[in-house]
C-alpha cells in the first residue's frame, strides 16, 4: 500500500507516472509545455492515456542545468497543479525546495518527488505532517555537476546505503513507511556501467521501499554526454524490464505505450 495524498495505491500492479515539464529547458521536451495552459492540456492527455500519477516540475534537473529560484518555480507549477487537481490522477511535485513542496501540497499535490532526497534544510519538516507520498532519490553531486566525473567504489552498496539512511531519516521525522518510495537515480551522477549495475540490483533496492524508476528517453546504457535521447520503444522496453525486476512505479513520457506494455506483461505473467 502506498499512501499518496488523496489516493491509496494497493501496488498490486505497477503505476505509471506521466511527466509534465513546465520548464523551458528540460532534457527531452523543454519548452513544449512551458505555458501553463499547454502543460495542463498535456497532463490531461497523459491522464486519458492511463497515467496514475502526474509528475509536475518547474525546474530542469537535466545534466548541466542551472538552478531556478523558488518564486519562478512556483510561478510555473502552481497553475498547473490547480488546473489538474480534479483530473483523477494523483499529482506529484518534482522539486528540491521545501517552500515549493509546501506550497504545492497546499495547492493540491499528493506526492513530493525530490531528487535531493529531502536533504535541504526544512525539507523533512515541509512534508512530515502531510499525507503525501514522498520519493527519495539518489543523486551524486548536483544537476549542474553530476555527470562530470561520477565515481563509486561500489555503486550498488553506496546507493543502497544512501537510500536506507534517507528512509531512516524520513521515518524519524514522522513520515510513515507507507508514504515512502525510493529511486536509485538513473543518470543522476552515474556512468553507463553504474546504471547497468543499479538496474540489475533493483530487487535489492525494492526491499527498502517501493521503487520508482526514471528511464524514459534517457540514453543510460550507452555512452554519455551528448548522445541521442532514447525513443519510445527503448523507454517502454526498459520500463517493462524494470517492473519485472521489482519496480513499483515507472516515470514515463510515452504513457499510452508504457501502460499498454505493462498491461500485456501483467497478463502474460498470469497476475
Amino acid at each position: 500500500m502506498l499512501i499518496c495524498g488523496r489516493f491509496d495505491f494497493a501496488l498490486e500492479r505497477p503505476l505509471v507516472m506521466g511527466i509534465v515539464n513546465a520548464t523551458p529547458d528540460s532534457f527531452s521536451d523543454g519548452g513544449r509545455h512551458a505555458d501553463p495552459a499547454r502543460a495542463i492540456a498535456h497532463g490531461l492527455r497523459l491522464r486519458e492515456a492511463g497515467a496514475d500519477i502526474l509528475d509536475i516540475g518547474g525546474e530542469s534537473t537535466r545534466p548541466g542545468a542551472a538552478p531556478v529560484d523558488a518564486a519562478e518555480e512556483l510561478r510555473r507549477v502552481l497553475p498547473v497543479i490547480e488546473g489538474l487537481r480534479d483530473c483523477g490522477a494523483a499529482l506529484s511535485i518534482d522539486s528540491m525546495k521545501p517552500g515549493v513542496m509546501a506550497a504545492a501540497l497546499v495547492a493540491g499535490a499528493d506526492m513530493v518527488n525530490d531528487v535531493n532526497a529531502l536533504r535541504a534544510p526544512g525539507a523533512l519538516d515541509a512534508v512530515a505532517n502531510a499525507r503525501c507520498a514522498v520519493c527519495l532519490m539518489h543523486m551524486q553531486g548536483t544537476p549542474a555537476t553530476m555527470q562530470q566525473a561520477p565515481r563509486y567504489d561500489d555503486v550498488v552498496a553506496e546507493v543502497r546505503d544512501f537510500l536506507r539512511a534517507r528512509i531512516d531519516a524520513a521515518r524519524a521525522a514522522g513520515i510513515a513507511p507507507a508514504r515512502l518510495v525510493c529511486d536509485p537515480g538513473f543518470g543522476f551522477g552515474k556512468t553507463s556501467a553504474h546504471n547497468r549495475a543499479l538496474f540489475q540490483a533493483l530487487p535489492q533496492l525494492a526491499e527498502l521501499a517501493p521503487v520508482l524508476v526514471g528511464l524514459s528517453r534517457k540514453s543510460l546504457f550507452g555512452g554519455s554526454g551528448g548522445r541521442p535521447v532514447a525513443g519510445a520503444a527503448a523507454s517502454v522496453a526498459a520500463a517493462a524490464l524494470a517492473v519485472a525486476r521489482g519496480a513499483a512505479i515507472v516515470r514515463a513520457h510515452d504513457v499510452a505505450e508504457t501502460v499498454e506494455a505493462l498491461a500485456v506483461a501483467h497478463r502474460l505473467r498470469g497476475r
